[in-house]
């Protein structure tokens, strides 16, 4: 059994929703010199970022996630957080010359979102001291959070020898092009969703033979159709599971990413673990929010074995 290291981020999450169309407010010839200001119907604070959201899950599923991520000075809160949940925070840096990162969202009543996101304290590396780590107990998650923490630990895993997964998801399109393929080659899990797997395809100009030959596994996820296992070129198709009401798929794939780490600590195989990612992302989807939803593990196993 292996430690789990999630690097990446903490954000705070303001949701907001207006009452109307944005495009009512927004005179087409005017677009060039914009000035509106739309009244929201009250504002919801949720605890995010990648790291948060997957050490969350990660602890839902028995394990015990170590985190490497910095906050800002209003940390208190999700200090709070997740000292509620039982989640360690030793190894989160507080940058007390910054907010905590967070996504500023208002969604009008066509769905259409417009987004604020401040780095903030995200800015600065989580200062993980990798070679202090076990290679033989330890496997790091590399999600999406400090650009240079994201292309530098890799480089610092390869020459300690330790097993990593990265997972680029929205950080894709400020990633270069050679950084992208050195942390890829040789990583024990690449997994992104189908339309992070044809960014990295466009931005390095690789073949999908290519870039499965690059890293040792491969898993894209496909929303409510599951996801695809690539290994050594072949693929195998994991079924999704069936949530008992959708409201939000926001912070399903950071779900799917706790369960499937969870699986592999336990040294179980990638399809096993990848069926306990889709069972922690059907439960994910029937909450508003991504450290919502909760599960006892009868009601895992119960919904895993009911696929």
């Amino acid at each position: 059994m292996k430690d789990i290291i999630v690097s990446g981020s903490l954000a705070y999450d303001r949701i907001m929703n207006f009452s109307d169309k944005f495009s009512d407010h927004i005179l087409p010839d005017k677009i060039h010199s914009l000035n509106v200001c739309f009244q929201v119907n009250g504002v919801t604070e949720n605890y995010g970022g990648t790291a948060g959201n997957i050490g969350y899950a990660l602890k839902l599923m028995g394990e015990s996630p170590f985190i490497s991520a910095t906050i800002g000075s209003d940390h208190h809160k999700y200090f709070e957080w997740l000292d509620k949940n039982g989640i360690a925070r030793n190894g989160i840096k507080v940058i007390a010359e910054e907010l905590t990162a967070g996504a500023y969202i208002t969604t009008d009543m066509a769905n259409n979102q417009i987004t604020g996101f401040n780095p903030g304290a995200m800015k600065y590396s989580s200062d993980l001291d990798i070679e202090s780590l076990d290679p033989e107990k330890t496997l790091l998650l590399v999600s999406p959070g400090n650009l240079d923490d994201m292309i530098n630990y890799p480089r610092r895993c390869k020459k300690s020898g330790i097993d990593y997964v990265f997972d680029p998801g929205q950080a894709l399109p400020m990633l270069q092009p050679r950084d992208l393929v050195e942390v890829i080659t040789g990583c024990t899990l690449l997994i992104v969703n189908d339309y992070e797997f044809n960014l990295i395809q466009d931005k390095t100009g690789l073949a999908n033979g290519q870039l499965f030959e690059m890293a040792k596994t491969t898993i894209v996820t496909l929303g409510e159709a599951g996801s695809k296992i690539y290994h050594q070129g072949r693929p195998l198709t994991i079924p999704s599971f069936k949530a008992s009401r959708v409201v939000d798929p926001t912070g399903a794939g950071d779900a799917y990413r706790g369960g499937l780490l969870s699986g592999l600590v336990q040294g179980e195989d990638f399809e096993a673990s990848a069926l306990r990612g889709s069972v922690c992302a059907s439960f994910a989807v029937e909450c508003n929010g991504t450290q919502v939803y909760s599960f006892t593990p009868e009601e895992f196993n119960r919904r895993m074995q009911d696929r």
